[in-house]
């Protein structure tokens, strides 16, 4: 089936291989994992991931994959909602997919009631953070696992 513009999928056994074949660039390599991580992550997280191809008339271009309501703090005072990875095929950056990815997961999250979307983002030069302040995140003060946490509000 093709269509017009990208859409996300669920992951399948049918378009897993075309997951698994999404790669970065290699200097964006090390601020962001793989997808088989991801989708290893997602297996043993199943309640809190929710990993989606995006695909473009039929073309695998990127993968994303959103985190919900997640015990920020491990302890019960904080539940967060955001976006997890974000992997754009090294050939099909620059083409509006992250920008859609971020707003498709948006989306969701408003559908779920929530009210702010987070992101952590690789800090420093090479990172994606001119990326997500563009899109309207500001950083939130935090870093977890030594990268930035952003927010941006949805209402």
């Amino acid at each position: 089936m093709t269509t017009t513009g990208p859409r996300l999928e669920e992951i399948t056994p049918a378009n897993l291989d075309a997951a698994l074949g999404i790669h970065v660039r290699p200097d964006q390599e090390h601020a962001v994992a793989p997808v088989v991580k991801s989708l290893a992550e997602a297996y043993v997280h199943p309640a809190a991931a929710w990993p989606r191809l995006i695909v473009d008339d039929d073309r695998p271009v990127g993968f994303l994959m959103a985190f919900l309501d997640i015990d920020w703090y491990e302890d019960g005072r904080v539940r967060r909602s955001g976006l997890w990875r974000l992997n754009i095929a090294a050939g099909e950056q620059g083409r509006g997919y992250g920008r859609f990815a971020v707003e498709s997961v948006a989306a969701e999250l408003r559908r779920r009631g929530h009210d702010r979307l987070y992101v952590t983002w690789h800090p420093g030069p090479d990172g994606p953070e001119g990326f997500y302040l563009g899109l309207g995140f500001r950083p939130n003060g935090e870093t977890s696992g030594g990268q930035t946490v952003g927010v941006k509000e949805l209402a």
